[in-house]
């Protein structure tokens, strides 16, 4: 069992920035994994946010490109995700997601959440 656990969450205004952090129990090779950022806004469904590959590989989705940006630093088993020029719109529950099998994509593991609230 993998444990996820977020940070950095918090009520700030359109525009403003924050950066979130997930840091993993995993005692294998952390750089061997995929991870992610989802979100879940009241009444919505769980979207994807951004995902980095075990290769480097990142992908965004559209709603956060130029915005977002995911990175992971492997010797601390922790991934980022720097949120700049925040919207009102991005205002949800951010979780960190990992893969349960080294080079997967399909996440299995979950964090608990943080939450993100952004004011107009």
């Amino acid at each position: 069992q993998v444990q996820l656990v977020e940070s950095g969450g918090g009520l700030v205004q359109a525009g403003d920035s924050l950066r979130l952090s997930c840091a993993t129990s995993r005692r294998t090779t952390f750089s061997r994994y995929a991870m992610g950022w989802f979100r879940q806004a009241p009444g919505k469904e769980r979207e994807r946010v951004a995902r980095i590959n075990w290769n480097g590989v990142i992908d965004y989705a559209d709603f956060v490109k130029g915005r977002f940006t995911i990175s992971r630093d492997n010797t601390k088993r922790t991934v980022y995700l720097q949120m700049n020029n925040l919207k009102a719109e991005d205002t949800a529950i951010y979780y960190c997601a990992t893969a349960s099998a080294p080079f997967s994509s399909a996440f299995n593991y979950w964090g608990q959440g943080t939450q993100v609230t952004v004011s107009s």
